[in-house]
């Protein structure tokens, strides 16, 4: 009896540790059955996480795009001139010199006259002594011709006394003339300024000889300031006369009205040249740069976007990524070839192999690689 009660007790205690391991097993895998479960899910949440964020544009076809362009010039008065004497001379005075302002015939500068007074009185000496001669040989002259008619005087003598008082006439004649060139050389021997302006440069100094025509200084008027500025010569073919243009000098945004378009195109800029009339309220200096604002509309279809979607490709080539559907229902991204068109400061007018409503990666393209799967973020229109 003994002995089997022991057995039955042994039997009893193998029956309770089978049982226990049995109950450990189940929850050990339960619990690795929900490990395996929280995992699965974290790696997928990961994997969503690691995706690179993209903002993309919806591409909007154009059938036009307005080209904007800025062409440079000077400005120039319309009387810009370098003045000088129209006789060659030692400089005697200068009454103004750069910066001042002078009046329309106001007294520039003086050449010395002193030979030429000497010669004018010389002249007018010779005149005076021609012209008593003359008065002599016409008083002879009256009384050969009494003389004559009481044949008391020969022709010879009348005809002496004839061609003496005419002799002395043409020498009187000739005196004069010179007389005149002498006192006109006097008075261009003063440089008055042909209209007012002011002085911009003074080109001789005091005690100089000066050649005839030679600049002694630069006047420039303050009134009709004109705009000289190149364009291409498709651009000026689109221009006429009297039309109105935007021009910019400086900080000043003005309206101008060209004046004239040359007739040919200049061998070394290749362009035309326009002359235009600006406001003469304004405050120009003669010199300053002046800006043409032209705008045209080019009927070329394309797509506008910004210049940061765009990234070098090869042979003179732009690519830009786009975001497609891939074959398991993923998003990735695309390379596509495109050319440039036509750039502003923000965006380009590109062409290529595109389409319209495609969407279009628009910043971080150098992250982004062709067939990477991207986690696309819609922006905001152009």
């Amino acid at each position: 009896m003994t002995y089997l009660a022991n057995c039955r007790r042994t039997m009893h205690g193998i029956n309770q540790r089978v049982l226990k391991a049995s109950t450990s097993v189940v929850v050990i895998a339960a619990l690795s059955a929900g490990t395996l479960s929280g995992c699965s899910e974290q790696e997928e949440v990961q994997t969503q996480a690691r995706l690179q964020p993209v903002t993309t544009l919806a591409l909007t076809k154009s059938d036009s795009f307005d080209q904007h362009q800025t062409y440079t010039g000077v400005i120039r008065s319309a009387n810009t001139t370098g003045i000088g004497f129209e006789l060659g001379g030692k400089l005697d005075t200068l009454l103004v010199d750069s910066g001042d302002s002078v009046t329309q015939g106001q007294i520039l500068a003086k050449l010395d006259t002193s030979l030429l007074l000497a010669e004018q009185k010389q002249l007018k000496a010779t005149l005076k002594q021609t012209q008593s001669d003359l008065d002599l040989a016409i008083n002879n002259l009256d009384r050969v011709v009494k003389l004559s008619k009481q044949n008391y005087a020969s022709e010879q003598q009348l005809d002496e006394s004839e061609q003496r008082v005419q002799s002395l006439k043409a020498s009187k004649q000739s005196l004069e003339a010179n007389l005149d060139s002498t006192s006109l050389r006097i008075e261009k021997s003063t440089l008055v300024a042909p209209f007012s302006g002011i002085i911009s440069k003074r080109q001789q100094n005091l005690g100089e000889v000066v050649n005839a025509g030679t600049p002694v200084f630069t006047l420039i008027g303050q009134h009709n300031q004109l705009a000289y500025i190149g364009v291409p010569v498709d651009v000026a073919q689109t221009l006429r006369t009297n039309q109105q243009v935007d021009v910019t000098v400086g900080k000043h945004d003005m309206v101008g009205l060209i004046a004239g378009i040359s007739g040919e195109v200049d061998t070394v800029t290749r362009t035309v040249q326009l002359r235009i009339a600006l406001d003469p309220k304004e405050t120009i200096i003669n010199g300053e740069i002046a800006y043409l604002d032209y705008q045209q509309t080019m009927a070329t279809q394309g797509y506008w976007v910004p210049i940061s979607a765009l990234t070098d490709g090869v042979r003179g080539l732009w690519n830009v990524f786009v975001v497609k559907q891939g074959e398991q229902g993923q998003t990735v991204t695309e390379r596509r070839d495109v050319e440039i068109i036509y750039t502003d400061d923000t965006k380009a007018f590109i062409k290529g192999a595109i389409d319209a409503n495609e969407l279009l990666v628009v910043e971080g393209l150098h992250k982004l690689v062709a067939g990477q799967q991207v986690s696309p973020t819609p922006a905001e229109a152009l």
